[in-house]
């Protein structure tokens, strides 16, 4: 009794267990110590000790996203580069125009917010960029628009460098997301395969919590959230197909693959009965394999095919009723 009221508990206020191991937490933190090392010391050299107390405040927000979820959407350049220079543009203008502190901060940190959603670069410590303007004094006053280049632009730059080069030193935390993609894809080409080959039964929760302790990377989404968006991923899958009885003779069928695997396959030949286990061939008339033919039965090809195109002059387009006579193969 007393062990569900606690795990019920802990979900309601959103006590997660964490799946990360000792070294990578450490490693984390190592990491912030160097990024905001490296900030400080150039805050204090550029504008002096007190100024640097306010204007290292937001970085050491964005240290803790960088190092310690660097895999999150919102760790990556752009959402840190973007979400601070727009936050400090609204700050300073904020803090010019609008005499009453009180109201210059709250409507800062509201139009840096919105800024940042228009802009598609939300990165929470920029509301600390953007209140730092407001509040932070004379010194920063003083700065005027000049405080979007020193000390926000350099302070920015200089810990996303220090992000890029301390993560690359651990192959699960290589950032940016784009950069370990990129490094994963060269050293196992067949990376760019998974999917195709993996079975379509539903996953439990056992099997996304042990992907999670496999993964050992802290996520900026909780495992309800994750298991939802599988599900609602397993069931827009499950729909997308065709199914047997939809491929006819004649028709042209497209797998919708967004990589080198996509293609465009006529049905040549199949037999008159509807069986799914009925061999038809085909004929691929575009993307990859091109010219080449194949066998699978009826069942086999509509698991394979997304939906039916047909040629429109020079462009294949996805049929959304079946067109009244097939193009030339």
């Amino acid at each position: 009794m007393f062990k569900q009221f606690t795990a019920t508990l802990a979900q309601l206020i959103g006590l997660d267990a964490n799946k990360t191991g000792h070294a990578e937490k450490l490693v984390s933190a190592f990491g912030g110590l160097c990024g905001i090392f490296a900030v400080s010391y150039l805050a204090r050299e550029f504008h002096g000790e007190q100024a640097a107390v306010l204007i290292v405040a937001s970085m050491g927000a964005s240290a803790v996203l960088l190092f310690a979820v660097p895999h999150g959407p919102l760790s990556q350049p752009w959402p840190v580069l973007g979400g601070h220079l727009v936050s400090a543009v609204t700050g300073v203008t904020c803090a010019r125009y609008i005499p009453d502190t009180l109201v210059a901060g709250a409507v800062a940190v509201a139009l840096a917010i919105a800024a940042m959603h228009y802009l598609r670069c939300i990165h929470p410590p920029g509301g600390a960029t953007a209140l730092t303007a407001v509040i932070g004094g004379d010194r920063i006053y003083a700065l005027g628009y000049g405080y979007l280049l020193s000390p926000v632009l350099l302070n920015a730059v200089v810990i996303l460098v220090i992000a890029v080069v301390f993560n690359f030193a651990f192959p699960w935390r290589r950032y940016p997301t784009t950069l370990a993609k990129y490094l994963s894809a060269r050293r196992s080409p067949q990376a760019l395969a998974i999917g195709s080959d993996v079975g379509t039964a539903p996953l439990e929760r056992g099997h996304l919590e042990t992907a999670l302790k496999t993964l050992n990377r802290t996520l900026d989404i909780s495992e309800e959230d994750l298991e939802e968006i599988y599900r609602l991923a397993y069931k827009n899958q499950q729909s997308s197909h065709l199914r047997p009885e939809d491929i006819q003779l004649g028709r042209y069928y497209s797998n919708d693959s967004h990589d080198a695997r996509w293609q465009i396959r006529h049905v040549v030949d199949m037999p008159v009965a509807e069986s799914p286990d009925d061999l038809l061939i085909y004929k691929v008339v575009a993307g990859s394999d091109r010219r080449s033919s194949g066998t699978l039965s009826r069942a086999d090809f509509a698991r394979w095919a997304r939906h039916e195109v047909f040629l429109n002059e020079s462009s294949w387009q996805r049929a959304e009723s079946p067109p009244t006579s097939a193009p030339p193969g």
